[in-house]
């Protein structure tokens, strides 16, 4: 089958978290401003704050995509047009934030054949929420990098609060990019080849 050269690369970085006074708007931020420097691909934070997602309130499974709430019809615009996503999460009791699985529960066809990668931040950092959410990634279709970054509240923020992250995880950040990126690429070509199945 002849290929068409691939669109450019569109990634949303989902921010994690809701509670006030959150870490996690920092470290978007961080990865956002990092993101700035790559090439042929444009990164989006997308803060779940600006959505307004009450406890899932559809009536009918995500999979038939059958969405009847305005919120929900918005949330799903917004999540077509990517092609990948970085989630920061925070840890909470070992697992994702209530938000964040709330916010990917909704949807469905939206996240299918994408890409995902992962910076997380916890007193463990967060790597027992990403566990969870390699989980949920492979029953949505995604596929998710090996490559995350980890951030301890204890040694990346002063006084548990105050983003200062330690400089290696800036080449992790890298990798995560860079795995990302080709993933995220390659799937594009599995999303038109059942585009056109469908047609």
């Amino acid at each position: 089958m002849d290929r068409k050269k691939p669109m450019s690369i569109k990634i949303a970085i989902i921010l994690g978290s809701t509670r006030p006074g959150r870490n996690g708007e920092a470290v978007a931020k961080w990865v956002l401003e990092h993101a700035a420097s790559r090439t042929g691909v444009s990164y989006e934070l997308v803060d779940l704050l600006d959505f307004d997602l009450p406890h899932l309130d559809e009536a009918a499974p995500a999979a038939m995509g059958q969405y009847a709430n305005a919120h929900t019809k918005a949330w799903a615009k917004k999540i077509q047009g990517y092609d990948g996503f970085v989630f920061v999460t925070p840890e909470y009791n070992h697992s994702t934030s209530g938000a964040l699985k709330n916010a990917i529960d909704y949807l469905y066809a939206e996240w299918n054949n994408k890409a995902a990668a992962f910076v997380s931040y916890g007193s463990a950092g967060g790597t027992r929420a990403v566990e969870h959410l390699r989980l949920i990634m492979g029953e949505l279709q995604i596929a998710d990098v090996r490559a995350q970054v980890a951030l301890s509240l204890a040694t990346d923020f002063r006084n548990y609060s105050t983003f200062a992250p330690s400089e290696h995880h800036e080449k992790g950040l890298e990798s995560v990019f860079e795995q990302l990126e080709s993933w995220s690429e390659a799937l594009q070509s599995v999303r038109a080849d059942k585009d056109e199945l469908a047609a």
